[in-house]
């Protein structure tokens, strides 16, 4: 309870809260009766704690939501952060604490993913999982999301800015419920808290530390994702990312990314080999049997159609360009599922909601359904499909009316990209 209150207390951040605790020897009571007089030498008058009260109704809330509070020094505090100087001091956590424990890798990327995009993070999360490895990303739209459903069967945790019983987007709800089912949902923040958007640059770093390497899979010049980024360099992490079309302005971030000395990934292989030794086998032998039970899931690549040049490649093998010698990775940082056979009822699209679907949206909202999902980078007809989460004869007429329209160009092959 000294700890809790103690962190909740007025202008008591991560770095403050460390600082009172070694300065009374780890007892947080003693931190805690101090706190008025180190306030008061600080130039604040009439400071008072935060009260027990208001501890006991954030603990009682944890409860009611199902999730554990997780403290600095408990031992399922995630091990890859209780090392960083800003580590937050609890987290509240719902779900599989295990996963804490075993190597993970945080992918994110653009929330109006195209459909290319949603094929790469599916690929990259299945493909990791199927390695051992936990995928980290942040419950948003888009790339997180499809990152989230690929992976939880091999193991997901999402962050979220929020408390761990707020599902933002709010669409998303659905998704964040069976994370807690089956993987691990975390925050820093109390249960029941509506997130803010001073908020989520703190949810950006948990993910870059929770990893041992960041994937940026789309994202503009300027985009939160590039804000992870950074915080993952910062934080020694390797960074990683899909190149995209030049004319694509989701790809833009992640070409900066390159550029700027950030490893190309092409697939899952392209990420192991980044790693190299530092997944210990240990930790992917712990992980073999949900590994095993998501096996005939795990490599979607070889279904998908040749992509085009310029769009993510099928991985062709471990070695992949470094570079190395390229400048740091912070100028362009500032700068900033199921398969086809499993029924319709088990899919969970991302950005899609537990309600109505996209088949039932009007004329005007099925466009945009389709457009969105389109790049300068050709998709085939099928993936689009899916991804726009529309009925077929919805999906056909307005497809049709665009290409009239002007708007979507039919390449040969019959694959589709931007007008």
């Amino acid at each position: 309870m000294s700890w809790l209150r103690l962190l909740r207390s007025r202008r008591v951040g991560p770095a403050t809260f460390r600082r009172l605790i070694a300065e009374a020897e780890g007892s947080a009571t003693d931190a805690l009766a101090e706190l008025p007089k180190v306030a008061a030498a600080a130039g604040v008058d009439d400071y008072t704690p935060c009260p027990p009260a208001q501890a006991r109704a954030e603990l009682e809330a944890g409860r009611r939501a199902g999730a554990v509070p997780l403290f600095l020094d408990h031992p399922a505090f995630p091990p890859m952060l209780r090392d960083q100087v800003d580590a937050p001091p609890l987290l509240w956590a719902r779900g599989e604490l295990s996963l804490l424990a075993r190597p993970a890798i945080g992918l994110v990327g653009a929330r109006n993913a195209s459909s290319l995009g949603l094929r790469m993070a599916r690929s990259l999360a299945r493909g990791l999982g199927a390695a051992g490895l936990v995928t980290v990303s942040g419950l948003a739209r888009g790339i997180d999301a499809a990152a989230h459903e690929a992976s939880l069967d091999t193991g997901t945790i999402a962050v979220l800015a929020g408390g761990v019983d707020v599902p933002y987007p709010p669409e998303n709800e659905g998704l964040m419920r069976r994370i807690a089912e089956a993987g691990l949902v975390v925050s820093e923040m109390p249960p029941g808290l509506r997130p803010q958007a001073r908020h989520f640059p703190r949810r950006n770093r948990i993910i870059a530390a929770l990893g041992r390497a960041l994937v940026v899979v789309e994202a503009a010049a300027r985009s939160g994702s590039l804000i992870t980024a950074r915080d993952a360099a910062d934080l020694g992490r390797e960074v990683l990312a899909v190149p995209g079309h030049p004319f694509d302005a989701r790809a833009a971030g992640c070409n900066m990314l390159i550029r700027d000395g950030a490893a190309l990934v092409r697939g899952p292989d392209d990420v192991r080999a980044a790693l190299g030794p530092a997944i210990p086998a240990e930790a992917a032998a712990a992980a073999a049997p949900a590994v095993e039970a998501a096996r005939p899931e795990a490599a979607p690549t070889a279904q998908m159609p040749r992509p085009p040049i310029n769009a993510p490649a099928i991985p062709t093998g471990p070695d992949t360009a470094r570079h190395r010698g390229a400048p740091p990775l912070a100028r362009a940082a500032d700068a900033s599922r199921t398969p086809p056979g499993r029924p319709p009822a088990a899919r969970a699209r991302s950005g899609q909601p537990d309600g109505p679907t996209r088949a039932s949206l009007p004329r005007g909202a099925a466009r945009a359904a389709i457009l969105e999902r389109l790049g300068a980078s050709p998709v085939d007809e099928d993936s689009l499909l899916r991804d726009s989460g529309l009925a077929r004869p919805s999906f056909a007429a307005t497809l049709t009316e665009l290409e009239m329209d002007g708007l979507v160009r039919r390449a040969p092959g019959g694959l589709l990209s931007r007008g």
